[in-house]
């Protein structure tokens, strides 16, 4: 299955996170608190620790990497969709440490902010919301 939409931009937020905070909880708060149910994200920073996850295509199931340790934030990318009514976001991190070695995957909770700027983009048009997708076991767009 193929979905295709035509969106217009929308408003653009642009912010600091609070120290301590959870990454990926503190960017879904912002858009549940500002409307934003379709858009588009990124965000660089540091973080305290990280988890990551990767997804096991024949396990059908995310494993997890725990990162207990200072890193950058070299990337954060993601898209807002709805999933059962309700706001996700679904984000990718890219991580580097204190040996220029980098770490990367799905943004889990328990990602720790020490300093992070991110920009929120806010799409127009007809929403889209996450299902299961049979084919890969993931939270997919419907159509």
């Amino acid at each position: 299955m193929r979905i295709i939409r035509t969106v217009e931009p929308g408003k653009r937020l642009i912010g600091k996170l609070a120290h301590g905070v959870d990454l990926l909880e503190a960017l879904t708060n912002i858009c549940v608190e500002k409307g934003i149910s379709l858009g588009r994200l990124e965000a660089l920073g540091a973080v305290k620790k990280a988890r990551i996850g990767f997804y096991n295509q024949a396990a059908r199931e995310y494993e997890f990497l725990e990162l207990d340790k200072p890193l950058e934030i070299l990337k954060v990318i993601g898209n807002v969709s709805t999933r059962d009514d309700k706001t996700m976001v679904h984000a990718h991190i890219t991580l580097g440490d204190n040996e220029g070695r980098a770490f990367g995957g799905h943004l889990a909770p328990g990602t720790i902010v020490f300093a992070c700027e991110y920009v929120i983009e806010e799409l127009a048009g007809n929403p889209l919301e996450r299902g299961f997708d049979e084919e890969t076991g993931l939270p997919l767009w419907q159509d």
